[in-house]
C-alpha cells in the first residue's frame, strides 16, 4: 500500500517551481522567474515617487517662468506710453495752423515761437520752361554737340547725323548727369515744337543750351539768356517771395523751413494783388499763422498713459490676485518681485509732485482718478482745463525730475536692469528649472544602474532556480522508478 501511495503521488507531482518562462529562462533551459517583468515593477516603483515629486516641482517653476515672462512683457508695454510724458521735451510740442489752406499750409516743430503771425505771399517759386520754334520733326538737324545747363550743372549731349527731333529729345531724357531737365516733342499744326522743362524751381535754376563743337548744325536748339530768339519763355525760373508779420523773405522752394525756427511752410498761391502801374503789392485778404501747443496731441499722450496703465493693472490682478468664485489663486500670488513693482507702480501714481502750483500736483487734479477695480479713469474736460490754466504745472507733474512718468520710468527700468528685482527672480527661477533637470537625469542614471543591478541578481536567481528544477524534475524521476525495484525483489 506504500508503495503504490508512494507511485502514485510521484506520477501526480508537479515541478518545484512554476512561474512564466522568459528569454533568460529559455537560456536556462527551464519555467523560471520573468526577470524583465519583476525587475520593470521593482524599478517602476522606487522611481515613481520621486519622478513625480520632480514634475510637480518642474510645473510650478515654469508656471513662475511664464508669469514672470507675462509681468516683464507687460511692463514693457507700459513703459512705451510713458515715453511720450517722462521728459519736457515730451511737451514742447507745436502746431501751426493756417487761417487760409489754399495759400499755405504750415507745421512746427518742438520750440517754435508761439504766436499768431500775418504771411502776405506775393510770389511763388516756379520752374523755368522753354518752347522752341516750330522744326520739321521729321529731318535730322545734323551732327553735333551740345551742353545742356541747369543752374550750375551741365552735361554734354552727342547728337548723331541721323537722330531727329524726337530722338534728341529721349536723348536729353537718358542723358546721364542730366540735374533735372526733361523734354517733349509737341506737334502743332506749324510744326514740331522742342519743349524743355527744369524740375528745380527757383531763379539761380535757369536753362542754357548752347552747341560746343564749333559747328552750326544745331543753332536752332539753342538758348540763353542773351540768346532768346530760338524759344519763347513759358514759365520764368522765379524765387518765391513772401512777408511773415512785414519781414520779407524769399526762397527758392515753396516749401520753406528756414524763415521761422520750427516752422515750415508751404506755399500754395499768391495772398497779395499788384497795382497797376506800381511794384507795391496790398493784401488781398489777411492770412495768419498761428503756432501755439499741441493740446491735442498731448491729451491724447496722456490717454494712452492711463490705457496702458489699465492694461498693467489688468495683469497685476490676473498674476497675483484671488478668484473666489473658482477658488483659483494666480500664479504669482505672494511673489515678492510681483508685490514690489506693484507697490512701487501705485505709489507713483498717487505722488504729490512739487509742481510749482498748490492745485494741479496730483493725477487726480487733473482728472485721472482711481476705480473700484484699480483702474484709472480720465475726465476729458478736467485734463483740457489744467492745461489750458497751467500747462507748466501738468508738464511737470509727468516729466519732473520726481514727476510720475519719469519715476515709473525708473522704477521699471530698475526692476528690469541686471540687478532688479525681476531679473534677480527670473535667474533664481531658471536656476532652480536647470536643478530640476539636473534631478531628472540623475534619477535616471540611478533608475538605468538599478535596473541593471536588479537584472544582474535575479538572472543569477533565475539561474539556479532553473537548475533546482531540472534537479526536481530528475528526482521525481528516479523516486518514481523505486516501488517497481522493491516488487521485483520481493517476488
Amino acid at each position: 500500500m506504500t508503495t503504490s501511495s508512494v507511485s502514485s503521488s510521484g506520477s501526480s507531482s508537479g515541478p518545484v517551481v512554476s512561474v512564466a518562462s522568459s528569454s533568460s529562462a529559455g537560456a536556462a533551459g527551464g519555467s523560471v522567474i520573468d526577470v524583465n517583468s519583476l525587475v520593470s515593477q521593482l524599478v517602476a516603483a522606487t522611481e515613481a515617487p520621486q519622478e513625480q515629486l520632480i514634475a510637480n516641482q518642474t510645473q510650478q517653476v515654469t508656471a513662475q517662468i511664464t508669469a514672470l515672462g507675462t509681468l516683464k512683457g507687460a511692463l514693457s508695454t507700459f513703459q512705451q506710453s510713458l515715453a511720450a510724458l517722462q521728459t519736457p521735451s515730451a511737451f514742447q510740442l507745436e502746431t501751426a495752423t493756417s487761417s487760409d489752406q489754399t495759400a499755405f499750409t504750415a507745421s512746427a516743430t518742438s520750440g517754435a515761437p508761439e504766436g499768431t503771425y500775418n504771411v502776405a505771399i506775393s510770389a511763388l517759386a516756379t520752374a523755368q520752361q522753354l518752347l522752341s520754334g516750330p522744326v520739321d520733326a521729321t529731318t535730322a538737324p545734323g551732327a553735333g554737340t551740345l551742353l545742356l545747363s541747369l543752374g550750375g550743372t551741365s552735361f554734354t549731349l552727342n547728337v548723331a547725323s541721323t537722330d531727329t527731333l524726337a530722338d534728341i529729345a529721349a536723348s536729353i531724357n537718358s542723358a546721364a548727369g542730366n540735374p533735372g531737365i526733361s523734354a517733349t516733342v509737341l506737334q502743332g499744326s506749324d510744326g514740331a515744337h522742342l519743349l524743355l522743362s527744369s524740375a528745380q524751381t527757383g531763379a539761380a535754376n535757369t536753362l542754357q543750351v548752347t552747341e560746343t563743337d564749333g559747328g552750326t548744325n544745331l543753332a536752332a536748339l539753342t538758348y540763353s539768356s542773351t540768346n532768346t530768339a530760338n524759344y519763347t519763355q513759358e514759365s520764368a525760373a522765379q524765387d518765391a517771395a513772401f512777408s511773415i508779420s512785414g519781414v520779407n523773405f524769399t526762397s527758392a522752394t515753396n516749401t520753406v523751413s528756414d524763415a521761422m525756427s520750427g516752422v515750415t511752410l508751404n506755399l500754395l498761391s499768391t495772398t497779395t494783388s499788384t497795382t497797376t502801374g506800381t511794384t507795391s503789392t496790398t493784401p488781398v485778404t489777411p492770412t495768419t499763422l498761428t503756432v501755439a501747443t499741441d493740446s491735442t496731441t498731448i491729451e491724447s499722450n496722456i490717454q494712452s498713459f492711463v490705457t496702458a496703465y489699465n492694461a498693467l493693472q489688468s495683469t497685476f490682478s490676473q498674476l497675483g490676485g484671488y478668484d473666489s468664485s473658482s477658488g483659483t489663486a494666480g500664479p504669482m500670488m505672494g511673489n515678492a518681485a510681483l508685490t514690489g513693482i506693484q507697490n512701487q507702480v501705485q505709489d507713483a501714481l498717487y505722488s504729490i509732485v512739487d509742481t510749482g502750483s498748490s492745485t494741479y500736483n496730483t493725477l487726480a487734479s487733473i482728472g485721472i482718478t482711481t476705480q473700484s477695480d484699480g483702474s484709472l479713469s480720465l475726465n476729458s474736460q478736467t485734463l483740457a482745463n489744467a492745461l489750458g490754466t497751467n500747462f507748466s504745472a501738468v508738464s511737470q507733474l509727468f516729466s519732473g525730475t520726481a514727476g510720475v512718468a519719469s519715476t515709473l520710468n525708473s522704477d521699471i527700468n530698475t526692476a528690469l536692469g541686471a540687478n532688479g528685482s525681476i531679473t534677480s527672480a527670473s535667474q533664481t527661477l531658471t536656476a532652480q528649472n536647470n536643478a530640476l533637470t539636473d534631478q531628472s537625469n540623475t534619477l535616471n542614471q540611478q533608475m538605468a544602474a538599478l535596473t541593471a543591478s536588479l537584472t544582474q541578481q535575479y538572472a543569477a536567481l533565475n539561474t539556479l532556480l532553473s537548475s533546482l528544477q531540472s534537479t526536481s524534475a530528475y528526482l521525481t524521476q528516479a523516486f518514481a522508478t523505486l516501488p517497481q525495484v522493491q516488487s521485483q525483489q520481493n517476488a
